[in-house]
Formats: C-alpha cells, sequence, structure tokens
C-alpha cells in the first residue's frame, strides 16, 4: 500500500468510460458467440438475441471478459485502457486470478444496488466503488501517475545485509 500512495485517483468519467466501453467490448465478443451457440449447437433457424443480464449465457460471458481482461491485464481491461486507467490490488502487487473474478462479479454487487455501488466513488475519500471494496482495489488515473506508477517505477532499496564502501 505504500507504493500505491500518492497516486492520483481515476475520476468518475474515467471510470464510466472504462466500464462502458467493456460493456460494449463483451457485447460485442458475446453476439456472434451465442449466435453460433444457437445456431451450430441448439439448431434454431429463428434467432432472437437480447442482452439481459438476467440470461446465464450474459453473465458468464461478462464475467468471462471482465475477469480474463483484468487478470491479463494486470487490472487494465481494454476499457480502462480507453480511459488511461487501471485497477490496482491493495494485497499484492498484481491482479492475481480469484481477484479478478471477484472484480467481476463487483460490476453486479454494483448493478444490484441500483447503482448505488458505483455512485459511491462521489463520497468515498479514496473514490472507491463497491466492487473496489470486494476486491481490495483502487483505480488510478494512467494519464498522471506515469512516473509514479509502482509499474513503470521501481525503486531499489538499499540491502541491509551488505556492506556499504
Amino acid at each position: 500500500m505504500q507504493a500505491l500512495d500518492g497516486l492520483p485517483l481515476a475520476t468518475f468519467w474515467q471510470r464510466l468510460l472504462g466500464y462502458t466501453v467493456d460493456l460494449i467490448l463483451a457485447v460485442m465478443v458475446w453476439a456472434p458467440l451465442e449466435a453460433a451457440w444457437r445456431y451450430y449447437i441448439l439448431h434454431q433457424d429463428r434467432i432472437d438475441l437480447k442482452w439481459d443480464f438476467h440470461e446465464p449465457g450474459n453473465i458468464i460471458m461478462v464475467l468471462l471478459y471482465l475477469g480474463l481482461a483484468n487478470y491479463f491485464g494486470n487490472g487494465q481491461t481494454p476499457g480502462k485502457w480507453v480511459a488511461r486507467s487501471r485497477a490496482l490490488s491493495l494485497t499484492s502487487e498484481r491482479m492475481g486470478r480469484w481477484q479478478s473474478v471477484e472484480r467481476a462479479l463487483g460490476y453486479g454487487a454494483a448493478v444490484l444496488e441500483a447503482g448505488l455501488g458505483f455512485v459511491q466513488v462521489f463520497w468515498d475519500r479514496n473514490r472507491m466503488c463497491s466492487q473496489d471494496r470486494l476486491e481490495e482495489t483502487i483505480v488510478v488515473d494512467e494519464r498522471k501517475s506515469t512516473t509514479l506508477h509502482p509499474l513503470n517505477h521501481v525503486e531499489s532499496a538499499p540491502n541491509a545485509d551488505s556492506p556499504e564502501d
């Protein structure tokens, strides 16, 4: 956490942009897969696609997309890349597999709270939404933190065991 001290936090608008882009990309990945599933596996002649968070395929796609994007992007999904922001773990140097899945599930929790989970960013001093609290992350502004970011700038601490010359 000390390495994260002083990093500029992402604004609400950056976070909203990142979430919107990620949601659009998830739908763009989901639609052809869902259509192929229904046509080739279920042998449906009339395919009626609808994006609804009550549909199991939609939920699975969002969880897979956000979970994998957070894990492989180390907290920076394609949407966060567009918004120039990144989710950083407060408990480790890298987003783990489970933490990435938790973050995807946290978006669902924020939606279930009638969107209140997202607007918590306005009154929390660390601009944390419900998904940030669930998986112990913060979202930082990458535009202002390129020199301070712990992933871009690593200072080596002096070794206490080595003698100084």
